[in-house]
């Protein structure tokens, strides 16, 4: 197994959990891939603030598989769109109630939209029903919002931001058809599959470590700051086996292997399989472009706290209001009071004002929008961006399969063919794909 994201820790599980006897390769010193922890300041933090949904059923399965504690692991909310002020956004929180009574009451009670807004939002939840979340042809998240007759301040406030927090890519840019998947599998079932849950762990404890202790005690093998370099087909006794030109520190070894899955990003695969697709004629991995995600840490003093665990904010780049939501990690970790997350999704422009100034930027606007003057001055900040955090999700996008044509080889990775856009949930099923592969 050559890379310990999510994917292939993922993987690695699903295998060891079946018999197998695995080998996870991590080229990195911490396992978990673009969703890990990173010490900063003394300070765990994670490369990136994520929020999971009751919908992903692979991901919370898995979790069950490795006996992680949900209660503890996450906090658990209802469905929730809340601006910090009603004059400047809305309030929309989904009841405990059965689907889709739960939605239907949100909606009334929904504070700061119109009875038009409330309309068109009902509309396209109806509509999209009726159609079984699936369209003839794939268009625009901004085609679609049109075609559905959508007022401009629901877009705003409800659409945009969903768009942009689950794919990672702007409406007039991002597929509408895995937009309407996420939507069906989380509005569109059973109420807790609406359900935000938010990491109370850093991202490294809440799933890599705890799949690493899991292959072990399975007596498989874990090894960080191993780099592969280069694969070695080799056809004996008319099955393929393979060896791996392993890196570490200055030193070179080989490895022979009976499978690899390859569970690094899309470009490390292609580098790594390139010589072998030409040679054996198999389907080559496809070129992507990518979307940034960038994550501002704000320390204040451990009385500082919002009124509620996260907040969208209306992001505004021509007033330098470039934040999308906040969240209250010391509601989340009683040991991180007082720190604050702002998250950037699609953040390429945002990064071009470099670290300091949108770190200003984005403290300046915590300040305004919850009329606390006191947010405009923390007592450190740190800027983490992920420049290559989530491929764009274009309409018809062509993702590859896990097998690519080569015996014994198969891939991994949220890139893969996948109804879902790059999330954590598209890479814990791809390595469970893969896996299962492997052993047919």
């Amino acid at each position: 197994m050559i890379g310990a994201g999510w994917a292939g820790c993922a993987a690695a599980v699903e295998l060891s959990s079946r018999g197998a006897q695995v080998s996870l390769l991590e080229a990195a010193r911490t396992l978990g891939g673009r969703a890990r922890k990173v010490a900063v300041k003394q300070h765990t933090l994670d490369n990136g603030q994520h929020i999971l949904l009751g919908a992903y059923s692979a991901t919370l399965a898995l979790m069950h598989k490795l006996g992680i504690q949900m209660d503890q692991a996450f906090l658990r909310l209802p469905l929730q769109m809340v601006y910090p002020s009603i004059d400047e956004g809305m309030e929309f929180i989904a009841p405990k109630l059965p689907a889709p009574l739960h939605l239907l009451v949100a909606l009334l009670r929904a504070k700061g939209l119109s009875r038009p807004d409330k309309m068109a939002l009902a509309r396209f939840s109806s509509t999209a029903r009726w159609m079984d979340w699936q369209l003839n042809q794939d268009c625009s998240v901004s085609e679609l919002l049109e075609r559905f007759d959508q007022t401009p301040r629901l877009c705003q406030l409800m659409w945009v931001p969903l768009c942009i927090a689950a794919l990672n890519t702007p409406p007039e840019r991002a597929s509408a058809q895995v937009f309407l998947n996420v939507l069906r599998d989380s509005l569109g079932a059973r109420r807790t599959a609406s359900d935000m849950l938010i990491p109370r762990q850093d991202l490294s404890a809440l799933f890599p470590e705890q799949a690493q202790q899991f292959i072990q005690r399975a007596g498989g093998i874990v090894k960080s700051g191993i780099s592969v370099k280069r694969l070695i087909p080799d056809r004996q006794n008319g099955f393929n086996t393979w060896h791996l030109e392993c890196h570490v520190d200055d030193a070179i070894s080989t490895q022979e292997f009976d499978a690899i899955i390859i569970a690094t990003g899309a470009e490390q695969a292609s580098r790594l399989l390139n010589d072998m697709v030409a040679a054996q004629k198999a389907a080559p991995l496809p070129s992507f472009e990518y979307e940034s995600i960038t994550t501002c840490y704000l320390q204040y003093p451990p009385s500082v706290h919002l009124r509620r665990p996260f907040f969208a904010l209306r992001d505004q780049p021509e007033q330098g209001h470039w934040g999308q939501f906040v969240f209250d990690r010391g509601q989340l970790n009683p040991d991180q009071a007082g720190l604050l997350a702002v998250v950037v999704s699609a953040s390429h422009q945002a990064t071009d004002l470099g670290n300091e100034a949108l770190a200003k930027a984005l403290a300046l606007q915590l300040a305004a929008m919850f009329e606390m003057p006191e947010l405009a001055q923390p007592v450190w900040q740190q800027i983490i961006s992920e420049k290559r955090a989530t491929f764009s999700c274009t309409p018809s996008l062509q993702r590859p399969d896990n097998q690519l044509g080569l015996e014994n080889c198969f891939i991994a990775g949220d890139y893969t063919r996948c109804d879902y856009p790059a999330t954590l949930e598209a890479a814990i099923r791809s390595g469970i794909a893969a896996a299962t592969l492997c052993l047919s």
